[in-house]
């Protein structure tokens, strides 16, 4: 549950429609990567995105989990093709 130093619950993203297994595997992940979790009692996952690189991450790691291996695969081949462009060779 919820304790004094966490934030309003309306203040989340809420996901639910994620298996419990992929709910925990994505609380993880997010932990990992120093994102505010949590998966209450309720058996939703809420999510504390405080900036657009949270939520790139969040969605990244969600993709990773549900996605069809076709989309992941087609996703990676497409970075891959990617060209990077730094401060020096633009």
């Amino acid at each position: 549950m919820f304790t004094n130093n966490t934030p309003d619950p309306q203040d989340f993203i809420t996901f639910v429609s994620v298996s419990r297994i992929d709910r925990w595997l994505i609380h993880s992940r997010l932990q990992e990567l120093m994102i505010n979790s949590w998966c209450p009692t309720t058996g939703e996952l809420l999510v504390k995105i405080n900036s657009c690189i949270d939520a790139i991450l969040l969605r990244s790691t969600v993709k990773q989990l549900v996605a069809p291996r076709e989309e992941l695969v087609d996703w990676l081949e497409r970075c891959w093709q990617t060209e990077v462009f730094t401060k020096n060779n633009c």
